[in-house]
């Protein structure tokens, strides 16, 4: 039976497919090009006017990898089925996305160059925090391959990090109904890991389930940041379980004293209002909201990585820019690879939404060509909301993430 998630996605990749074979489209893809032209110098120093390279980490960057390098990432079988077209079309637009061409002769490789390619056009300092991602588990903590849309290794992303510590960390993912998580936790810790990455409905994961209590001790001790996506899930369907993302599971976490980074600051789709005496549906922004408001002792922060999609309404970015007191607790992000999609975000609809200047779009659209993260860092700089911006706090995310050895 098909799923109302399936259904929608079939009909974009009908259209989607269409634009795909008509040269008039090929805007959808991302042309790849390297360097940054001399005419684009005035909006790269308005980027980093007023912030200071070495604070600035990309809190929200993926690693992806088929393992034909040794590396052990996995990619679903599915995302080369040709009787699977959604999946198909998922895996050609990340890979575009990725600069990763059909004839690569290593895809892994090929992915990490690319990122290294792009991390150099930055000032010194600057760093991305790259993710591992961990297969969808069952109750027993075993492995679900038919749900794990991709799988990166721990030890994959340490070992790209470690390769170049001056612009890579690592975020680590542990499925915690695995048997050994807490020894796996214990492992990351010590190789230098800076976050946990989860994603609940993509990884069957109930934040609220009295059996994560030892493994939220353990995070609460090293003061271990949890990275949680949180709201809809689009781009990693795994194991499909939607009501797993609601951002008032988190509040578990939180009260165990676990430091939690709500991804996306939950800007897309719906969860249940908990809340309420007879629950009812409301937007998962407005639920992040409520619990920003609340007092966790600054342990709660959101990441604003794809806030500004086209997919997200321009009241998400409004509110962002507007509510200078969650400043200090907005980290950016990217969500690489997906700035590098064209379609992701359509700078007129920002310009009609009052959230950009109609004159800094053309130098944008240029600059995405070129460098896809450093239009996701000017484009959050530039936006706006009746004089509101985000304030240099929010690009100074390095502090959130640096930690003592913990024993």
């Amino acid at each position: 039976m098909l799923t109302r998630r399936h259904l929608l996605c079939c009909g974009a990749a009908a259209g989607l497919f269409t634009a795909l074979a008509s040269p008039a489209r090929a805007s959808l893809l991302n042309p790849c090009r390297s360097g940054i032209p001399d005419t684009l110098r005035p909006l790269i120093e308005r980027t980093f006017d007023g912030i200071d390279p070495a604070q600035l980490w990309d809190v929200h960057t993926h690693l992806l990898g088929t393992g034909d390098s040794g590396s052990g990432c996995t990619v679903n079988a599915q995302l080369s089925q040709w009787w699977h077209p959604v999946e198909v079309l998922r895996k050609r637009f990340i890979l575009n996305a990725a600069c990763v061409s059909a004839d690569a002769t290593s895809v892994d490789r090929a992915y990490v160059e690319r990122l290294q390619a792009l991390a150099e056009d930055f000032p010194a300092g600057a760093r991305w925090m790259l993710f591992a991602f961990d297969h969808a588990c069952d109750t027993g903590g075993r492995p679900v391959a038919a749900h794990t849309t991709f799988h990166v290794p721990n030890a994959y992303a340490a070992g790209v990090a470690a390769a170049r510590p001056q612009r890579f960390a690592w975020v680590a993912s542990i499925h915690p109904h695995r048997p050994d998580a807490l020894a796996r936790l214990d492992e990351a810790l010590a190789q230098g890991a800076v976050a946990l990455k989860w994603l609940p409905s993509a990884m069957n994961i109930d934040l609220r389930a009295s059996r994560l209590r030892p493994f939220y001790d353990r995070l609460a001790a090293a003061r271990l940041p949890v990275i949680v996506h949180c709201g809809e899930e689009r781009a990693v369907p795994g194991a499909g379980r939607d009501e797993l993302g609601n951002p008032l599971h988190v509040r578990a976490a939180l009260a165990q004293g676990v430091r939690i980074v709500i991804a996306h600051c939950a800007s897309l789709g719906n969860a249940l209002d908990l809340d309420q005496e007879r629950p009812r549906q409301a937007s998962a922004f407005s639920l992040f909201t409520r619990l920003m408001d609340e007092d966790w002792g600054g342990r709660l922060m959101g990441d604003i990585s794809v806030t500004l999609q086209t997919n997200r309404k321009p009241d998400v970015a409004r509110t962002l820019l507007t509510r200078e007191d969650w400043h200090p607790r907005l980290l950016h992000g990217s969500d690489y690879p997906l700035p590098s999609i064209p379609a992701a975000v359509r700078l007129p609809t920002l310009v009609s939404a009052g959230l950009l200047d109609a004159a800094d779009a053309p130098p944008l659209h240029v600059l995405r060509e070129h460098n896809p993260l450093l239009f996701d860092l000017a484009l959050k700089r530039l936006a706006r909301w009746r004089g509101a911006r985000l304030s240099p706090s929010v690009f100074a995310t390095r502090p959130h993430f640096e930690r003592q050895a913990v024993s």
